[in-house]
């Protein structure tokens, strides 16, 4: 005969309150089980099955690798190819890293080992670096601070080369004002700017600006029967020429001239000095960016130097 507890009169009655434990136990329990057949079920997954193409020795090339390669625009004759040439660029690079594995000395293979490593790191630090440069760099650059620097580095800007200031049309060799032109290119007057503004769409070549530096490099270039052999007689201060070549008259006026190891001017050295001020300003980010890694890493115990 079955002994059966019951509880009369009690609210918490410590047998019917070990029941119920019991049961939330069981089904806790229960729970957890299943809950564990689904995740050992996910974490179990066999990985996605990949195609090979080739392979050498322990190595092999899959289709997703070359698949990426081959572009939209390939027929399949191409495609084909492409894909035969590949396998064998890769076989033979495979082929001739495990001859080469096999035969060189270990030293070597210890030096390329620590030359790839190194590498490696060069190029996730550099690409960290860049980006925290990028982040935090300060692009803009004032007019006083260019021309202080100018000021305070004038002597290492010599030129090497010269530069002329002048104002020159490139027209039609049967153009029928050329006199006009020229006496206009002469004198130069606010009139004649406008003048000569208004028929430019009849010159091949123009320059108007007078102002700006230009290498006589630039120059030779421009007027074809310029050279470098005979445009000393031409880039002259206070210069004016007229060059014809069999299709093209160029009528020009120099109004200045630098010559080499002379001090390049302000406006022409002037981008350069932008880059230089931001360069100079990217070493120092990086070598305060260094610092403090290190003094960061010091004190978290993170880097030790032992004797």
């Amino acid at each position: 005969m079955g002994l059966t507890l019951t509880c009369r009169g009690f609210s918490n009655c410590y047998f019917c309150e070990m029941l119920k434990l019991q049961k939330n136990s069981l089904y806790l329990l229960c729970t957890l089980g299943a809950l564990m057949i689904v995740s050992c079920e996910g974490l179990f997954n066999k990985e996605v099955e990949r195609e090979p193409l080739a392979r050498v020795g322990d190595a092999y090339l899959y289709k997703d690798d070359v698949a990426a390669l081959i572009s939209d625009d390939m027929t399949p004759q191409d495609s084909a190819l492409f894909v035969s040439n590949y396998i064998n660029n890769w076989a033979s690079k495979q082929l001739l890293l495990t001859k080469s594995k096999i035969n060189l000395p270990e030293e070597k293979l210890a030096e390329f080992d620590r030359l790839v490593s190194d590498y490696k790191s060069e190029l996730y630090t550099r690409a960290y670096i860049e980006a925290l440069v990028l982040q935090a760099n300060d692009t803009s650059v004032t007019k006083s601070q260019l021309q202080e620097y100018y000021e305070r580095e004038k002597e290492n800007f010599k030129l090497n080369e010269k530069l002329v200031q002048l104002r020159f049309v490139g027209m039609p060799a049967q153009f029928l004002d050329k006199d006009g032109v020229k006496a206009k290119i002469r004198t130069w007057k606010d009139a004649d700017k406008q003048y000569l503004d208004s028929i430019a769409v009849q010159f091949k070549k123009i320059h108007f600006n007078d102002s700006i530096w230009v290498s006589s490099t630039r120059v030779v270039e421009e007027i074809t029967p310029l050279t470098a052999a005979n445009e000393a007689n031409y880039l002259k201060k206070s210069q004016f020429f007229e060059l014809q070549d069999s299709i093209e008259v160029y009528l020009g006026m120099v109004t200045n001239v630098l010559e080499v190891n002379d001090t390049a001017p302000f406006e022409y050295v002037e981008p350069e000095i932008r880059q230089l001020i931001l360069n100079r300003r990217r070493l120092n980010y990086v070598k305060k960016l260094e610092t403090e890694i290190i003094d960061e890493a010091i004190k978290k115990k993170e880097f030790e130097v032992y004797e």
